[in-house]
């Protein structure tokens, strides 16, 4: 299930502080005197917030801005002299936090020339002010506070980067301290505003990293080895930098990335997590693998680093990480040949091929029976994701390995014990035709009905109901028949046969395959895949 942004962070921060005070709650756990606060604020927001009030409220910081900086000067050696002016300007900054209601109105703060005072600020030596600072951007940046504001969110986002907002948040944080409450809650801050100006513009995933040691700080946070809610919000914060950003995943792996990321996820080799928040981290810490495993130079890393091997243990543990374990192998294998050899030389077929058979998934699934809602649901989603997975991963090693030993020990397995291999990929044929065949029959119900649909969409349709995967089944049975074994080519035709189909139901769903092939990983991979199902289509 999605879990919203807000969600997230408030789940990291109930990790790292603990249980709050218990409030007053109506039947249903609703907490009542928030509900009647919330609605008291909402209500004065409403009356209040205009043009005039927003003046107003700059105006004020303004001055008690000019104020504190006056009397820091002027009492240097003295702190008592100016710690009224400090806690004006603390109120200020707090009053300030009501313009979150009116986002409508952050293109007249960005043009009021505030901006640069607030973020300014971040960098006061009263690191409680600066604090404040933090919990008033994360306001103004909340995605509920944003809700429908799409062009003044731009606006003040922009205006923040513009006057350095990520170099100082960093900078901020890095003087503070997890061991008191306070700051701990100013870096959960800090982490949630650079999420929420992420959301708003996705360039400050590659800007940050950039301009700042984020990253670093991030790498540093998810090397401690025992569970804490920094660690869990540092993962997914770090998830979210490398998740569209191939810049990013090139700069954490040049900073050893890849080894720290493996260690992480090592810890997990033969264990669970224990809580649900525990499970979040460890699958945002594969998700973090994941993207770093797109750009080649990590793959080297990852093969280098002995994450084949660490994978294939965490295989053979039947523990909560088994899917994700796959899934990182299916990446690090994709068009990179040296890891698919180093999978087969450290006999990793056999742990791969008692998934693809579906007993060690099976054992899996029951072993997940602590997922949370709809648990038979849910068993049997994850089950299909590992299934989808592990086709995938066999046609990677298909494509990885075209000849050689290790070419003929991936071959054999689909000859041993009278077949079965080839059963199972039929079964698995059959299956996801089906499936696809119903999704194919709706869709032509739907354009019955006068629901227009384009044909890139009505083939994105077919894609989700199991497409990918039966061209995936496709794919391997080309493989197999090219390898002109005449035992494993009677099974096929045999298989086939029997449920009335023929050689030509397969070259169909491999020419849709071949004329569907897009470019992402350059035109001269397009015309190598493209050759290479064309070699299908022609030999079957």
């Amino acid at each position: 299930m999605e879990v919203s942004n807000q969600t997230r962070k408030r789940k990291a921060i109930d990790a790292g502080h603990g249980s709050q005070p218990t409030a007053y709650r109506g039947s249903d756990g609703v907490d009542l005197s928030l509900l009647e606060a919330l609605e008291k604020s909402s209500h004065n927001a409403v009356e209040a917030l205009d043009l005039k009030t927003l003046k107003k409220l700059v105006l004020s910081f303004e001055r008690r801005l000019r104020d504190n900086i006056a009397a820091r000067l002027k009492y240097v050696e003295n702190p008592e002299k100016f710690a009224d002016s400090e806690v004006d300007l603390h109120d200020d900054l707090q009053k300030l936090k009501v313009l979150a209601g009116a986002p409508e109105l952050y293109p007249d703060l960005v043009a009021s020339n505030t901006v640069p005072s607030i973020v300014n600020l971040l960098s006061h030596e009263n690191s409680d002010i600066a604090n404040d600072v933090v919990q008033l951007l994360q306001d103004l940046t909340d995605e509920d506070a944003l809700e429908d504001n799409d062009e003044p969110a731009r606006v003040l986002v922009d205006a923040l980067v513009e006057n350095n907002v990520l170099e100082l948040l960093v900078q901020n944080m890095n003087r503070l301290s997890e061991a008191d409450p306070d700051e701990a809650t100013a870096i959960y801050a800090t982490l949630t505003v650079i999420e929420n100006l992420v959301e708003v513009k996705p360039a400050v995933a590659e800007l940050v990293c950039e301009r700042t040691k984020l990253l670093r700080w991030l790498l540093t946070k998810i090397k401690v080895r025992e569970f804490e809610g920094i660690k869990q919000y540092a993962s997914e914060i770090l998830a979210i930098l490398l998740q569209n950003s191939t810049a990013n995943q090139k700069r954490l792996g040049q900073m050893n990335g890849v080894d720290a990321v493996l260690e992480g996820v090592a810890m997990y080799k033969s264990k669970d997590p224990k809580t649900p928040d525990e499970e979040e981290m460890l699958e945002n810490l594969f998700d973090c693998l994941c993207c770093l495993l797109m750009p080649l130079e990590n793959k080297e890393r990852f093969v280098n680093a002995e994450g084949v091997e660490l994978m294939i243990i965490i295989m053979k543990q039947k523990k909560y990480a088994y899917g994700s374990a796959i899934r990182a192998l299916d990446f690090a294998m994709t068009n990179y040949p040296p890891a698919c050899e180093r999978f087969v030389d450290v006999m990793g077929l056999k742990t791969a091929f008692a998934a693809f058979m579906g007993k060690a998934i099976n054992a899996c699934v029951v072993d997940q029976s602590h997922i949370p809602l709809n648990k038979r649901i849910k068993r049997e989603r994850y089950k299909e994701e590992l299934e989808e997975r592990v086709i995938s991963l066999i046609a990677s090693l298909f494509a990885g390995i075209l000849r050689g030993s290790r070419r003929d020990r991936l071959l054999s397995k689909f000859v041993e014990n009278e077949f079965e291999k080839i059963d199972r990929l039929m079964e698995l044929y059959l299956r996801y035709s089906d499936r696809v065949r119903s999704e194919a029959e709706r869709l032509d119900q739907l354009e019955l009905d006068d629901l227009e649909l384009d044909e890139d969409e009505k083939y994105n349709r077919k894609l989700e109901s199991g497409l990918y995967s039966l061209q995936l089944v496709a794919v391997i049975l080309g493989h197999i028949w090219c390898s002109e074994h005449s035992g494993m080519r009677a099974r096929v035709e045999l298989l086939l046969k029997q449920q009335k189909l023929s050689k030509t139901d397969v070259k169909q769903i491999l020419q849709e395959y071949h004329d569907n092939i897009g470019d992402l990983d350059g035109a001269e991979e397009k015309e190598r895949g493209q050759a290479r199902i064309q070699l299908f289509i022609s030999a079957m």
